[in-house]
Protein backbone atom coordinates (compact mmCIF):
# COMPACT_ATOMS: atom_id res chain seq x y z
CA UNK A 1 0.00 0.00 0.00
CA UNK A 2 1.53 3.30 -0.81
CA UNK A 3 2.05 5.86 2.25
CA UNK A 4 0.64 8.81 0.69
CA UNK A 5 -2.41 10.64 2.57
CA UNK A 6 -6.43 10.46 1.89
CA UNK A 7 -7.64 13.96 2.02
CA UNK A 8 -11.25 14.01 3.27
CA UNK A 9 -13.20 17.10 2.81
CA UNK A 10 -16.61 17.19 4.69
CA UNK A 11 -17.35 15.80 7.90
CA UNK A 12 -20.74 14.81 7.20
CA UNK A 13 -21.69 11.18 8.13
CA UNK A 14 -20.29 10.59 4.77
CA UNK A 15 -16.85 12.01 4.83
CA UNK A 16 -16.80 10.50 8.63
CA UNK A 17 -17.61 7.37 7.91
CA UNK A 18 -15.06 6.87 4.76
CA UNK A 19 -12.61 7.91 7.48
CA UNK A 20 -13.27 5.45 10.28
CA UNK A 21 -12.98 2.88 7.48
CA UNK A 22 -9.67 4.06 6.13
CA UNK A 23 -8.46 4.71 9.44
CA UNK A 24 -9.21 1.18 10.68
CA UNK A 25 -7.41 0.36 7.40
CA UNK A 26 -4.28 1.89 8.92
CA UNK A 27 -4.43 4.77 6.15
CA UNK A 28 -2.96 8.19 6.97
CA UNK A 29 -6.33 10.70 7.03
CA UNK A 30 -7.05 13.89 7.21
CA UNK A 31 -10.20 15.30 7.82
CA UNK A 32 -11.34 18.95 6.77
CA UNK A 33 -14.18 20.53 7.56
CA UNK A 34 -15.38 24.20 6.59
CA UNK A 35 -18.17 24.45 10.03
CA UNK A 36 -16.54 24.31 13.69
CA UNK A 37 -18.03 21.34 14.12
CA UNK A 38 -18.81 17.48 12.56
CA UNK A 39 -22.06 15.82 11.52
CA UNK A 40 -23.09 18.09 8.47
CA UNK A 41 -27.25 17.77 8.34
CA UNK A 42 -26.39 14.94 11.41
CA UNK A 43 -25.65 16.88 14.90
CA UNK A 44 -26.70 18.04 17.87
CA UNK A 45 -26.03 21.32 19.17
CA UNK A 46 -26.97 23.58 22.65
CA UNK A 47 -30.32 25.60 21.66
CA UNK A 48 -29.52 28.66 23.67
CA UNK A 49 -34.20 29.20 23.34
CA UNK A 50 -35.13 26.24 24.76
CA UNK A 51 -31.82 25.42 27.34
CA UNK A 52 -31.62 22.14 25.49
CA UNK A 53 -29.64 19.91 23.66
CA UNK A 54 -31.31 19.19 20.58
CA UNK A 55 -30.71 17.40 16.93
CA UNK A 56 -30.98 19.64 14.27
CA UNK A 57 -33.85 17.44 12.33
CA UNK A 58 -35.12 14.12 13.50
CA UNK A 59 -33.99 10.90 11.86
CA UNK A 60 -34.53 7.08 11.97
CA UNK A 61 -32.56 4.19 11.03
CA UNK A 62 -34.18 0.38 10.87
CA UNK A 63 -32.67 -2.56 12.09
CA UNK A 64 -31.86 -3.48 8.19
CA UNK A 65 -29.33 -0.51 8.04
CA UNK A 66 -26.28 -3.24 7.96
CA UNK A 67 -23.78 -0.01 7.32
CA UNK A 68 -25.33 2.60 9.99
CA UNK A 69 -25.21 -0.38 12.57
CA UNK A 70 -21.50 -1.61 11.52
CA UNK A 71 -20.51 1.93 11.80
CA UNK A 72 -21.78 2.46 15.10
CA UNK A 73 -20.13 -0.60 16.07
CA UNK A 74 -16.62 0.68 14.41
CA UNK A 75 -16.80 3.58 16.73
CA UNK A 76 -18.10 1.99 19.66
CA UNK A 77 -21.52 3.47 20.16
CA UNK A 78 -23.76 0.17 19.55
CA UNK A 79 -25.85 1.00 21.96
CA UNK A 80 -26.69 4.35 21.17
CA UNK A 81 -30.05 3.49 19.82
CA UNK A 82 -33.34 2.89 21.37
CA UNK A 83 -36.67 1.52 19.62
CA UNK A 84 -39.55 -0.81 20.34
CA UNK A 85 -38.96 -4.62 21.02
CA UNK A 86 -40.59 -5.46 17.95
CA UNK A 87 -41.12 -4.27 14.50
CA UNK A 88 -44.21 -1.63 15.28
CA UNK A 89 -45.31 2.15 14.08
CA UNK A 90 -47.51 3.57 16.43
CA UNK A 91 -49.83 6.66 13.98
CA UNK A 92 -53.04 8.55 14.60
CA UNK A 93 -55.16 10.44 12.44
CA UNK A 94 -55.04 14.05 13.78
CA UNK A 95 -58.85 14.64 12.64
CA UNK A 96 -60.52 11.68 13.54
CA UNK A 97 -58.30 10.83 16.32
CA UNK A 98 -58.11 7.10 15.58
CA UNK A 99 -55.03 5.10 16.78
CA UNK A 100 -53.51 2.30 15.42
CA UNK A 101 -49.81 0.33 15.26
CA UNK A 102 -48.86 -1.06 12.43
CA UNK A 103 -46.66 -4.28 13.64
CA UNK A 104 -44.89 -6.83 11.46
CA UNK A 105 -44.32 -9.84 12.09
CA UNK A 106 -40.11 -11.32 12.33
CA UNK A 107 -40.77 -14.31 9.75
CA UNK A 108 -39.88 -13.34 6.53
CA UNK A 109 -43.44 -14.43 4.81
CA UNK A 110 -45.52 -11.34 6.03
CA UNK A 111 -48.22 -13.08 7.85
CA UNK A 112 -49.11 -9.39 9.77
CA UNK A 113 -50.71 -8.38 6.39
CA UNK A 114 -53.21 -11.05 7.03
CA UNK A 115 -54.06 -9.87 10.23
CA UNK A 116 -56.52 -6.63 10.87
CA UNK A 117 -55.08 -6.10 14.29
CA UNK A 118 -51.53 -5.46 12.90
CA UNK A 119 -52.04 -4.14 9.52
CA UNK A 120 -52.79 -0.35 8.86
CA UNK A 121 -56.67 -0.24 9.52
CA UNK A 122 -59.59 -0.36 7.31
CA UNK A 123 -57.38 -1.71 4.81
CA UNK A 124 -57.52 -5.17 3.15
CA UNK A 125 -55.60 -7.93 2.16
CA UNK A 126 -55.97 -7.10 -1.66
CA UNK A 127 -54.67 -3.16 -1.25
CA UNK A 128 -51.68 -5.05 -0.22
CA UNK A 129 -51.19 -7.42 -3.09
CA UNK A 130 -51.71 -4.79 -5.50
CA UNK A 131 -49.48 -2.15 -3.99
CA UNK A 132 -46.66 -5.14 -4.62
CA UNK A 133 -46.56 -3.96 -8.42
CA UNK A 134 -43.39 -0.98 -7.21
CA UNK A 135 -41.08 -4.46 -7.06
CA UNK A 136 -41.35 -4.02 -10.87
CA UNK A 137 -41.06 -0.14 -10.61
CA UNK A 138 -39.05 1.35 -13.92
CA UNK A 139 -36.60 4.24 -13.18
CA UNK A 140 -39.26 6.50 -15.11
CA UNK A 141 -41.88 5.89 -12.73
CA UNK A 142 -43.09 7.51 -9.57
CA UNK A 143 -44.59 5.96 -6.01
CA UNK A 144 -47.72 7.47 -7.11
CA UNK A 145 -47.91 6.03 -10.62
CA UNK A 146 -48.09 2.88 -9.25
CA UNK A 147 -49.92 3.11 -6.30
CA UNK A 148 -53.74 3.90 -6.16
CA UNK A 149 -54.32 7.30 -4.45
CA UNK A 150 -57.79 6.01 -3.67
CA UNK A 151 -57.15 3.55 -1.46
CA UNK A 152 -57.09 3.87 2.32
CA UNK A 153 -53.26 2.39 2.12
CA UNK A 154 -52.17 5.47 0.08
CA UNK A 155 -52.87 7.89 2.95
CA UNK A 156 -52.08 5.96 5.80
CA UNK A 157 -49.54 3.78 4.53
CA UNK A 158 -47.65 4.92 1.54
CA UNK A 159 -47.34 8.82 1.43
CA UNK A 160 -45.90 9.01 4.53
CA UNK A 161 -43.60 6.30 4.07
CA UNK A 162 -42.61 8.30 1.11
CA UNK A 163 -42.33 11.50 2.55
CA UNK A 164 -40.21 9.78 5.53
CA UNK A 165 -37.83 7.96 3.12
CA UNK A 166 -37.14 9.99 -0.06
CA UNK A 167 -38.46 13.66 1.88
CA UNK A 168 -40.72 14.03 -1.39
CA UNK A 169 -44.46 13.32 -2.12
CA UNK A 170 -45.70 10.09 -3.66
CA UNK A 171 -45.93 12.26 -7.00
CA UNK A 172 -42.58 13.58 -7.30
CA UNK A 173 -40.13 10.08 -5.74
CA UNK A 174 -38.84 8.05 -7.49
CA UNK A 175 -40.70 3.97 -7.33
CA UNK A 176 -37.20 2.86 -7.34
CA UNK A 177 -35.55 4.12 -4.50
CA UNK A 178 -38.47 3.31 -2.28
CA UNK A 179 -38.39 0.51 -3.21
CA UNK A 180 -34.93 -0.55 -2.38
CA UNK A 181 -35.62 0.07 1.36
CA UNK A 182 -38.87 -1.84 1.23
CA UNK A 183 -37.05 -4.77 -0.06
CA UNK A 184 -33.71 -4.74 2.96
CA UNK A 185 -36.38 -3.86 5.61
CA UNK A 186 -40.34 -4.52 5.27
CA UNK A 187 -39.96 -7.64 2.94
CA UNK A 188 -37.09 -9.33 5.32
CA UNK A 189 -39.72 -8.98 8.37
CA UNK A 190 -39.65 -7.77 11.49
CA UNK A 191 -35.84 -8.46 12.77
CA UNK A 192 -34.75 -5.97 9.83
CA UNK A 193 -37.70 -3.41 9.90
CA UNK A 194 -37.30 -2.68 13.93
CA UNK A 195 -37.34 1.23 14.31
CA UNK A 196 -34.49 3.26 16.09
CA UNK A 197 -33.49 6.49 17.18
CA UNK A 198 -30.80 8.01 18.70
CA UNK A 199 -30.90 7.52 22.66
CA UNK A 200 -29.36 10.71 23.87
CA UNK A 201 -28.83 12.72 20.58
CA UNK A 202 -27.64 12.23 16.96
CA UNK A 203 -23.92 13.68 17.78
CA UNK A 204 -23.67 11.16 21.21
CA UNK A 205 -24.38 8.67 18.83
CA UNK A 206 -23.06 9.43 15.20
CA UNK A 207 -20.81 12.12 15.56
CA UNK A 208 -18.51 12.38 18.84
CA UNK A 209 -17.65 8.65 19.51
CA UNK A 210 -16.47 8.83 15.32
CA UNK A 211 -14.37 11.83 16.33
CA UNK A 212 -12.81 10.15 19.39
CA UNK A 213 -12.29 7.16 17.20
CA UNK A 214 -10.42 9.09 13.99
CA UNK A 215 -8.67 10.58 16.94
CA UNK A 216 -7.18 7.05 18.59
CA UNK A 217 -6.18 6.49 15.06
CA UNK A 218 -4.68 9.63 14.34
CA UNK A 219 -6.43 10.95 12.23
CA UNK A 220 -5.56 15.07 11.55
CA UNK A 221 -8.87 16.52 12.13
CA UNK A 222 -9.58 20.51 10.67
CA UNK A 223 -12.35 22.45 11.51
CA UNK A 224 -13.15 25.89 9.63
CA UNK A 225 -11.27 24.82 6.76
CA UNK A 226 -13.36 25.33 3.80
CA UNK A 227 -11.49 24.07 0.75
CA UNK A 228 -11.93 27.15 -1.85
CA UNK A 229 -10.56 25.57 -4.89
CA UNK A 230 -9.11 22.74 -6.12
CA UNK A 231 -6.51 22.79 -8.51
CA UNK A 232 -6.85 19.88 -11.53
CA UNK A 233 -3.69 18.61 -13.90
CA UNK A 234 -3.24 15.90 -15.91
CA UNK A 235 -6.21 13.85 -14.90
CA UNK A 236 -5.56 14.27 -11.36
CA UNK A 237 -5.85 16.76 -8.84
CA UNK A 238 -2.89 18.37 -7.71
CA UNK A 239 -3.53 20.89 -4.83
CA UNK A 240 -6.53 21.99 -2.77
CA UNK A 241 -6.54 25.49 -2.19
CA UNK A 242 -7.55 26.68 1.24
CA UNK A 243 -7.08 30.24 0.89
CA UNK A 244 -4.43 31.22 3.30
CA UNK A 245 -3.35 27.66 2.69
CA UNK A 246 -2.57 25.31 -0.67
CA UNK A 247 -1.85 21.58 0.20
CA UNK A 248 0.16 20.15 -2.96
CA UNK A 249 -1.44 16.32 -3.48
CA UNK A 250 1.95 14.27 -4.64
CA UNK A 251 1.44 10.89 -6.87
CA UNK A 252 0.32 8.96 -3.33
CA UNK A 253 -2.39 11.15 -1.78
CA UNK A 254 -5.71 10.79 -2.64
CA UNK A 255 -8.91 12.89 -2.14
CA UNK A 256 -12.42 12.28 -1.18
CA UNK A 257 -14.63 15.16 -1.88
CA UNK A 258 -17.66 13.90 0.54
CA UNK A 259 -19.45 17.26 0.32
CA UNK A 260 -23.34 17.95 -0.91
CA UNK A 261 -23.94 18.68 -4.64
CA UNK A 262 -24.41 22.19 -4.38
CA UNK A 263 -21.01 22.52 -2.88
CA UNK A 264 -19.60 19.81 -5.05
CA UNK A 265 -20.11 21.68 -8.35
CA UNK A 266 -18.51 25.01 -7.01
CA UNK A 267 -15.70 22.63 -6.47
CA UNK A 268 -15.93 20.46 -9.76
CA UNK A 269 -17.51 22.29 -12.34
CA UNK A 270 -17.43 19.67 -15.11
CA UNK A 271 -19.62 17.46 -13.04
CA UNK A 272 -23.36 17.24 -12.36
CA UNK A 273 -24.82 15.80 -9.42
CA UNK A 274 -28.78 16.70 -8.79
CA UNK A 275 -29.95 19.37 -6.83
CA UNK A 276 -29.76 19.19 -3.39
CA UNK A 277 -32.97 22.11 -2.49
CA UNK A 278 -35.42 19.56 -0.70
CA UNK A 279 -36.22 20.69 2.57
CA UNK A 280 -36.73 19.68 5.75
CA UNK A 281 -39.36 21.83 8.82
CA UNK A 282 -38.35 20.97 12.40
CA UNK A 283 -39.88 22.47 15.44
CA UNK A 284 -38.92 21.48 18.85
CA UNK A 285 -40.67 22.57 21.83
CA UNK A 286 -40.01 22.62 25.26
CA UNK A 287 -42.43 21.92 27.62
CA UNK A 288 -42.78 22.76 31.35
CA UNK A 289 -43.02 19.22 32.26
CA UNK A 290 -41.69 15.94 31.08
CA UNK A 291 -44.14 14.64 28.65
CA UNK A 292 -45.89 11.40 29.10
CA UNK A 293 -44.94 8.75 26.48
CA UNK A 294 -48.47 6.85 27.01
CA UNK A 295 -49.41 7.75 23.25
CA UNK A 296 -46.08 5.99 21.55
CA UNK A 297 -45.63 3.32 24.04
CA UNK A 298 -42.20 1.66 23.74
CA UNK A 299 -41.13 3.71 20.50
CA UNK A 300 -39.24 6.94 20.30
CA UNK A 301 -41.79 8.63 17.72
CA UNK A 302 -45.56 8.37 16.67
CA UNK A 303 -46.56 9.48 12.64
CA UNK A 304 -49.14 11.90 12.28
CA UNK A 305 -51.94 11.45 9.23
CA UNK A 306 -53.96 14.13 8.64
CA UNK A 307 -51.60 16.77 9.85
CA UNK A 308 -49.13 19.14 8.98
CA UNK A 309 -46.77 17.65 10.47
CA UNK A 310 -45.51 14.13 9.97
CA UNK A 311 -43.33 12.40 12.73
CA UNK A 312 -43.68 13.64 16.30
CA UNK A 313 -40.42 12.46 18.47
CA UNK A 314 -40.31 12.38 22.35
CA UNK A 315 -37.59 12.99 24.49
CA UNK A 316 -38.19 13.75 28.06
CA UNK A 317 -39.57 17.65 28.05
CA UNK A 318 -38.54 18.61 24.48
CA UNK A 319 -41.28 17.26 21.90
CA UNK A 320 -39.63 17.38 18.31
CA UNK A 321 -41.86 17.62 14.89
CA UNK A 322 -40.68 16.91 11.43
CA UNK A 323 -41.90 18.29 8.03
CA UNK A 324 -40.56 16.16 5.46
CA UNK A 325 -40.70 17.53 1.82
CA UNK A 326 -41.98 21.33 3.52
CA UNK A 327 -40.92 22.74 -0.09
CA UNK A 328 -43.43 20.50 -1.92
CA UNK A 329 -46.25 21.02 0.37
CA UNK A 330 -46.40 24.75 0.89
CA UNK A 331 -44.64 24.50 4.34
CA UNK A 332 -41.81 26.54 3.13
CA UNK A 333 -43.76 29.61 3.17
CA UNK A 334 -45.67 29.51 6.57
CA UNK A 335 -44.06 32.14 8.93
CA UNK A 336 -42.48 30.48 11.94
CA UNK A 337 -44.89 31.45 14.70
CA UNK A 338 -47.95 30.08 12.61
CA UNK A 339 -46.35 26.94 11.82
CA UNK A 340 -45.30 26.52 15.33
CA UNK A 341 -48.74 27.29 17.17
CA UNK A 342 -50.63 25.50 14.13
CA UNK A 343 -48.41 22.14 14.77
CA UNK A 344 -48.53 22.43 18.51
CA UNK A 345 -52.02 21.59 18.73
CA UNK A 346 -51.60 18.99 16.44
CA UNK A 347 -49.24 17.53 19.01
CA UNK A 348 -51.66 18.20 22.23
CA UNK A 349 -54.19 16.07 19.98
CA UNK A 350 -50.73 13.33 19.11
CA UNK A 351 -49.94 12.91 22.67
CA UNK A 352 -53.12 13.51 24.34
CA UNK A 353 -51.98 16.46 26.04
CA UNK A 354 -55.13 17.92 26.28
CA UNK A 355 -54.90 22.28 26.82
CA UNK A 356 -50.92 21.68 27.92
CA UNK A 357 -49.16 24.88 26.18
CA UNK A 358 -45.47 24.75 25.27
CA UNK A 359 -43.04 26.54 27.37
CA UNK A 360 -40.57 27.97 24.34
CA UNK A 361 -40.17 26.95 20.30
CA UNK A 362 -37.39 26.38 18.21
CA UNK A 363 -37.98 26.62 14.55
CA UNK A 364 -35.06 24.87 12.24
CA UNK A 365 -35.63 24.77 8.46
CA UNK A 366 -33.26 22.78 6.89
CA UNK A 367 -33.46 24.59 2.98
CA UNK A 368 -30.79 21.87 2.06
CA UNK A 369 -31.71 18.83 3.93
CA UNK A 370 -31.66 16.11 1.13
CA UNK A 371 -31.04 15.89 -2.56
CA UNK A 372 -33.74 15.66 -5.04
CA UNK A 373 -34.88 12.20 -5.69
CA UNK A 374 -37.53 12.58 -8.56
CA UNK A 375 -36.63 10.00 -11.23
CA UNK A 376 -35.00 12.46 -13.49
CA UNK A 377 -32.47 13.39 -10.54
CA UNK A 378 -31.70 9.67 -9.33
CA UNK A 379 -30.90 9.05 -13.21
CA UNK A 380 -28.21 12.04 -12.37
CA UNK A 381 -26.65 10.23 -9.46
CA UNK A 382 -22.97 10.48 -9.71
CA UNK A 383 -20.83 7.10 -9.41
CA UNK A 384 -18.20 7.21 -6.96
CA UNK A 385 -15.30 6.86 -9.48
CA UNK A 386 -14.49 10.24 -11.06
CA UNK A 387 -12.19 11.29 -14.37
CA UNK A 388 -9.60 11.95 -12.08
CA UNK A 389 -7.80 9.03 -11.13
CA UNK A 390 -7.19 10.44 -7.32
CA UNK A 391 -10.71 11.48 -7.19
CA UNK A 392 -13.69 9.62 -5.17
CA UNK A 393 -16.67 10.85 -4.11
CA UNK A 394 -18.95 10.27 -1.72
CA UNK A 395 -22.55 11.65 -0.21
CA UNK A 396 -26.16 10.55 -0.09
CA UNK A 397 -26.32 12.17 -3.71
CA UNK A 398 -23.98 9.67 -4.92
CA UNK A 399 -25.37 6.06 -6.49
CA UNK A 400 -25.64 3.90 -3.64
CA UNK A 401 -28.78 1.80 -4.54
CA UNK A 402 -30.54 3.48 -1.59
CA UNK A 403 -32.20 6.69 -0.86
CA UNK A 404 -30.96 10.04 0.67
CA UNK A 405 -30.77 8.69 4.36
CA UNK A 406 -28.17 8.42 7.01
CA UNK A 407 -27.60 4.57 5.88
CA UNK A 408 -27.51 6.03 2.57
CA UNK A 409 -24.72 8.59 3.77
CA UNK A 410 -22.84 5.89 5.72
CA UNK A 411 -22.43 3.14 2.23
CA UNK A 412 -21.22 6.07 0.24
CA UNK A 413 -18.53 6.66 2.98
CA UNK A 414 -17.72 3.18 2.95
CA UNK A 415 -17.57 2.38 -0.61
CA UNK A 416 -15.84 5.88 -1.33
CA UNK A 417 -13.06 4.30 1.56
CA UNK A 418 -13.05 1.01 -0.15
CA UNK A 419 -12.35 2.23 -3.76
CA UNK A 420 -9.64 4.02 -2.15
CA UNK A 421 -7.97 1.33 -0.39
CA UNK A 422 -8.17 -0.84 -3.28
CA UNK A 423 -6.13 1.70 -5.46
CA UNK A 424 -3.47 1.93 -3.07
CA UNK A 425 -3.36 -1.77 -2.84
CA UNK A 426 -2.81 -1.72 -6.38
CA UNK A 427 -0.46 0.95 -6.80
Amino acid sequence: MTSGTVHIIGAGLSGLAAAVRLADAGARVTLHESAGHAGGRCRSFFDKTLGREIDNGNHLIMSGNHAALDYLKRIGATDALTGPADASYPFVDVKSGARWRVRINDGIFPTWVFDPKSRVPDTKLFDYVKAAGIAFASKDQTVADLIDKGDVLYARFWEPLTLAVLNTTPELGQAQLLWSVIRETFLMGGKASRPLAAKKGLGQAFVDPALGHLRSKGVDIRFNARLRAAEFSNGRVAALDFGEEKIPLGEGDELILAVPPSRLKQIAPDLDPPGDDASILNVHYRTLHKVPATPLGDSPFIGLVSADAHWCFVRDDIVSLTVSASHAIGMDEVPNQKAADDMWRETQTALDLGNMPYEAVRVIRERRATPDQSPEAAQKRLKPETQWRNLTLAGDHTATGVPATIEGSIRSGDRAAAIVLKRRRAA
